[in-house]
């Protein structure tokens, strides 16, 4: 009997001890996942902010009005760590005012740091509007630039409802107010009322593009009929200044701006545009580690926290999480 206590109690102080050790392990597991993701986020910028680096900027897709792309380019210009920005651009354009705020923020930022426009792609319109704010233009010799042009659309639908025997009736303090509207032909004095604003907002562009790329008049008139150039067009044209890659934009931080040499270049996206909470550092960091099953469960508690900071109601579907 005395034999058979001691073995119980021996298990007992066994399991304790595995107990213990299976504590330990579990909580050196979850500050790995969690380092790991803090890791992988300072690439990101959101914790590399400390080291000096070269910021990178996208500006991709239909250009809009975004007040927080001012307020990222208010950030990287005063981060003490960032030593030069690269602008990467791929947009065929958008919308004028949404481009003038962008070029606007450029400008205010070209002021605290020295700034290079990578066209990787598309650079035309709106898009190049933006690579306009920066010191510097290199793109891909295969990119289109250009399209230099204001464009004014509107539907007509006044034949459709005549066909379907539906008119629309209006009264209006006078015969350009609310035109076009989409269900009369427009009267011709609203017609040229359009094409004042749309000739007033291409002028605008063509100062831009003239101020800053130096060019003449007849130089300008080269390359403002709406068109788009490639990039191997575009240097004669003064479209752009040089043919390469971002690591030749880089390059030219270097040598012309005294940039220090093989810096890091990070990302630096607005606030919002992506989730990557702590949850969601810890499962990049249960990727790394090759946990596949607990990166899913992270990032699904990633999402559900941050419904919860939306406001309002929301009804969102999840896609399941076996792959």
């Amino acid at each position: 009997m005395v034999a058979d206590a001691e073995t119980i109690a021996d298990r007992r102080r066994l399991r304790r001890k595995l107990t213990f050790w299976r504590v330990v392990a579990f909580a050196v597991a979850i500050l790995a996942v969690i380092g790991g993701g803090l890791f992988a986020a300072g690439r990101s910028g959101a914790f590399g902010a400390g080291r000096s680096q070269i910021a990178r900027i996208g500006i991709t897709g239909v250009i809009t009005g975004d007040q927080r792309m001012t307020e990222l380019f208010r950030r990287v210009g005063d981060a003490p760590s960032v030593k030069g920005v690269v602008i990467s651009i791929s947009s065929p354009g958008g919308t004028t005012t949404g481009s003038e705020e962008l070029y606007r923020g450029i400008r205010d930022l070209a002021a605290k740091k020295p700034t290079v426009a990578f066209v990787d792609g598309l650079a035309a319109s709106g898009g190049y509007i933006t690579a306009l704010a920066a010191d510097r233009i290199v793109a891909r010799e295969t990119s289109l630039v250009g399209s230099i042009g204001v464009l004014f659309q509107y539907p007509d639908f006044s034949k459709l409802l005549t066909n379907i025997g539906v008119s629309v009736s209006a009264v209006k303090s006078s015969p350009i107010k609310a035109e076009p509207s989409g269900f009369t032909t427009p009267p011709p004095e609203a017609i040229a009322a359009l094409q004042s604003v749309v000739n007033d907002t291409f002028a605008w562009f063509k100062e831009l593009v003239q101020e800053r790329r130096g060019m003449s008049p007849a130089e300008l008139t080269a390359v403002s009929d709406g068109r788009v150039f490639s990039a191997r067009q575009g240097v004669p044209l003064k479209l752009v200044d040089q043919l390469g890659t971002e690591r030749d934009a880089v390059a030219w931080l270097e040598r012309e701006k005294g940039v220090p040499h093989d810096l890091p270049v990070t990302d630096w996206k607005p606030r919002g545009s992506s989730d990557f909470s702590f949850w969601s550092k810890a499962a990049v960091g249960a990727d790394l580690m090759g946990l596949d099953e607990a990166g899913i469960l992270l990032r699904r508690f990633a999402t559900s926290a941050d419904v919860v900071k939306l406001d309002g109601l929301l009804a969102i579907w999840q896609p399941p999480a076996d792959r």
